[in-house]
């Protein structure tokens, strides 16, 4: 009996360094969240003067992106505070970029009333596609995800976002 524990124990041990071989020596395939960061990476849209803007051309910073809508309530009360950090930022290698899901027209109204120094880009409604492989399940607004400065994403927020979880998502990526 005892004999057999042994070689069951022995077995076991064997299995398990096995896997453990075989788990280091195949790459790891890559996570559904950074396919959504390449993706986003990949992506270009207008800006509110109707120029392309590759999200690529801030690759190498930490990415604060932020999902939003003009008619979206706490998205409005949301952007002062994001406008503050992206100027309290601005030298930490860190871009704040706002991703709207709505129309050019509708987004130049409301930047006029609330200015804002960080790119604004429409997506409009397919915005909220690029949003969902982000993490965002439920399509709503609005949300908030960081990537770090190699691709990854570090912090996602479905809901207003607080000048303090900003900070507190950025302050190891800095």
């Amino acid at each position: 009996m005892a004999k057999r524990i042994v070689l069951l124990v022995i077995l076991a041990l064997i299995g398990l360094a096995g896997g453990f071989w075989l788990g280091h020596r195949n790459p790891p395939t890559p996570s559904a969240s950074d396919a959504a960061v390449a993706q986003l990476l990949a992506t270009r849209l207008p800006d509110l003067k109707g120029s392309d803007q590759a999200i690529s051309q801030w690759k190498g910073k930490t990415l604060v992106v932020n999902f939003w809508a003009p008619w979206c309530g706490p998205c409005v009360e949301e952007m002062p505070d994001l406008q503050a950090l992206s100027t309290e930022f601005a030298t930490k290698n860190v871009q704040f970029v706002g991703i709207g899901i709505d129309t050019a027209q509708n987004m130049i109204a409301f930047e006029q009333k609330v200015k804002v120094d960080y790119p604004l880009l429409v997506a409009g409604y397919a915005g909220t596609d690029l949003a969902r492989a982000l993490g965002n399940k439920a399509g709503a607004l609005p949300f908030t995800v960081v990537v770090d400065p190699q691709g990854r994403l570090h912090y996602e927020k479905l809901g207003r976002i607080t000048s303090d979880e900003v900070r507190a998502a950025l302050k190891p990526l800095i």
